[in-house]
């Protein structure tokens, strides 16, 4: 910080002072004082900050605060560069050979398929309990449920709300928004409710279709009968399979492209009993329950496929071409000169094809 003193302002201050002789002062600034007079005119205040200890005992902690860094050369090329001089480089710097393979990260967020599927007992849902049959599936069932309860056990680790009593509900809440997605075709909005594996499968034949489908109501509360744990290349990464049965009333109607009605009807509704498979990715902290697969047993006879639109093609019979000499090919060039030219008309050709075809 400097401050300037003027020559006016330090006569004042001269002549204020009682000890100074009235010679002096009048005679101007020059005489006896005139030293001390010139040390006043310029005054300069400095303020030191003595932050660092330059005591010899602080010499090695000073030494560590500074690191000393090899700067590359940026103007050397690779090609200049022996083989044994790049690798006692790479070893000096603990940097690991090139492999001659790319590696690349993949995530697994499901599994491949079902792991110890359920086998639904035969004549589920029209034999009751009272019966031989309906009384030898419960019992089956039970001898099946220890396994289900240790693979619950091991949910409940990673997830301490998960209960198959309130599970049934949240399923079918699945189960009906993924189903409501893929009739109103949003690929993107069923992804948060089905599995990489189910996505395909559900949204394979939707493609030039009208689907109309409705959820009516549950003939019986969905409940769970299988549950499995399994783990994937390690034994951290778990992945839990439940099993739910779904017995309810659905309607289903299914267009094709030209509109006409394919499979189902919107005015009769049906008694649909199903086993649906959900998983969810338990090591993980954020993952969901989504759909994976439905189970179809073996017993169950086999669907009758949809009619399909084809088109018919009336056979039309073709004349033999004419064959021509040479002479007469030049007599009919000739006339064809002399005729007055005509604007051309494209004809097509008829179709030759004489079975039905796909409509495409």
């Amino acid at each position: 910080m400097e401050k300037l003193v003027s020559a006016k302002t330090c006569l004042k201050f001269v002549q204020m002072m009682p000890s100074v002789p009235q010679a002096v002062t009048s005679g101007g600034l020059g005489g006896i004082l005139a030293p001390a007079l010139q040390n006043m005119l310029q005054m300069q205040q400095v303020r030191h900050r003595q932050t660092k200890h330059w005591a010899p005992q602080f010499k090695r902690l000073r030494r560590q605060k500074f690191v000393k860094i090899e700067l590359p050369n940026l103007r050397e090329k690779p090609e200049d560069i022996s083989k044994e001089e790049m690798r006692s480089r790479m070893k000096e710097r603990g940097v690991l050979p090139p492999r001659p393979w790319m590696e690349r990260p993949f995530h697994i967020s499901c599994t491949g398929g079902i792991f110890e599927a359920y086998v639904p007992p035969e004549g589920d849902g029209k034999k009751s309990i009272i019966s031989s049959t309906g009384a030898k599936q419960k019992l089956e069932f039970l001898e099946k449920k220890s396994k289900s309860l240790m693979a619950v056990r091991k949910i409940r680790s990673y997830d301490e709300s998960y209960s198959n009593d309130q599970f049934g509900a949240e399923a079918q809440e699945i189960y009906v928004a993924a189903h409501t997605h893929m009739a109103a075709k949003e690929k993107y909005k069923i992804r948060e409710y089905v599995s990489e594996r189910c996505y395909p499968e559900m949204m394979h034949n939707v493609k030039d279709k009208t689907i109309h489908w409705r959820f009516l109501q549950s003939l019986e509360p969905p409940r769970v009968v299988h549950a499995r744990c399994t783990e994937v290349i390690t034994k951290e990464n778990q992945f839990a399979q439940v099993t739910v049965r779904f017995h309810t009333q659905q309607m289903l109607a299914i267009y094709d492209r030209f509109g006409r009605l394919m499979h189902g009807s919107e005015i009769l509704t049906k008694d649909v009993l199903e086993y649906v498979v959900f998983e969810k990715h338990i090591s993980n902290e954020y993952g969901k329950w989504r759909l994976h697969d439905k189970i179809i047993p073996d017993w169950l006879p086999a669907k009758q496929p949809s009619p399909i639109t084809y088109r018919l093609i009336e056979d039309v019979e073709e004349e033999p071409p004419k064959e021509f000499s040479a002479g007469d090919e030049a007599k009919q060039v000739e006339a064809g000169s002399e005729q007055p030219k005509e604007p051309l008309q494209l004809v097509t050709p008829p179709e030759r094809s004489s079975k039905p075809t796909l409509a495409i």
